[in-house]
């Protein structure tokens, strides 16, 4: 199979800080109309919020919570040409505080998708590796259609309508009937009403499990393939030293999230813009509302990778495993052989 290298990935994802208002703002210089929007306020304890154009603007769910989904009038109040407007909500805008957004495109308006048994609502970016799925859950175990052309790497799925925990599938757990949580620090859990399928280039299978396929409910699916010199979905092991484990990607990556998956550990969010130079020490953390902490050497980015810098077991414990989710602000080299810089 032929591979195109992506040689700007700010055309697909970037990151966005600025500072509140308390009233309404349009955040501009994104660089594109975003389908998935991501935001924490960087100095208080509020919730994540997520926001996409299929649920459209208004509706958020929280990683942190099982909470169903909800409308915020105040909150993000539309996705725009070159980014997205907020309300007075405090954690989209409070005053006078500094905040975060991580934007993805998709494939804008959503389409018909019925490549699986249940027929669904696709946004997809076949270039970036990114589609934003919406379906009515049946309850059973079933297929439906994520529109990417290629297998997904990793998968995660929200009930809408009800309070129950997030659910993640990803290449680096043990398997496709192994799951972990936004909403938790909890190892990998296995669970045969997950569904044990590894996603084909055309279809997820879903379980009978409510945080897949609640019977009658509304779910969201956001499903990501991997893209050479674009984003990365692995794992890796820790070796408990300073001196930590160098993570191969082919990118210079512009934002990293992880995870431990054989013990209890938290989401940890790492990008470029919070910290523009070696070692990232500003991290986020998924599963909780907590404001942003920094003094800690936790990462060196590299031209091609990621550095680990810290022995501690919420990111380089001794033998202990993890995943991780990258994308990229340059490509190792572009597809003209031009070579990225370190920073």
């Amino acid at each position: 199979m032929a591979y195109t290298t992506i040689d700007k990935p700010s055309d697909y994802f970037n990151t966005k800080l600025w500072s509140g208002n308390g009233s309404t703002q349009s955040i501009t210089g994104v660089g594109f109309a975003p389908d998935w929007v991501w935001i924490k306020n960087r100095d208080r304890t509020d919730n994540h919020v997520l926001y996409d154009s299929i649920r459209t603007a208004t509706k958020r769910l929280n990683s942190n919570t099982t909470d169903a989904e909800a409308t915020k009038t105040n909150g993000l109040t539309s996705f725009d040409s070159d980014g997205f407007s907020v309300g007075s909500a405090s954690e989209n805008n409070h005053n006078a505080t500094n905040l975060v957004a991580w934007n993805w495109l998709a494939g804008g308006s959503a389409s018909s998708n019925s490549n699986g048994s249940i027929t669904s609502s696709v946004s997809a970016n076949t270039t970036a590796g990114f589609s934003i799925v919406s379906y009515t859950g049946t309850g059973s175990s079933t297929t439906v259609g994520h529109g990417l052309g290629v297998a997904p790497s990793m998968l995660i799925f929200k009930n809408r309508d009800s309070t129950d925990s997030w659910n993640i599938q990803h290449d680096g757990l043990t398997s496709y009937d192994y799951y972990v949580r936004f909403n938790s620090t909890g190892a990998q859990n296995n669970d045969i009403d997950v569904g044990p399928t590894a996603p084909t280039s055309s279809v997820v299978t879903v379980g009978s499990h409510d945080q897949q396929n609640g019977n009658g409910n509304d779910m969201i699916l956001y499903a990501f393939a991997e893209k050479k010199g674009y984003s990365k979905f692995g794992s890796y092991t820790g070796n408990g030293n300073a001196d930590g484990t160098f993570v191969y990607t082919g990118f210079k990556p512009a934002w990293f999230m992880q995870k431990r998956t054989d013990a209890a550990n938290g989401w940890h969010i790492f990008d470029t813009k919070r910290d523009t130079f070696n070692a990232c020490e500003r991290y986020m953390t998924a599963n909780a509302n907590s404001s942003e902490p920094s003094g800690t050497d936790y990462v060196d980015i590299l031209s091609n990778g990621l550095k680990m810098r810290r022995n501690g077991n919420d990111i380089n414990g001794s033998g202990a495993t993890y995943i991780y989710m990258a994308f990229a602000e340059n490509p190792f080299v572009t597809s003209t052989g031009i070579p990225t810089t370190a920073r």
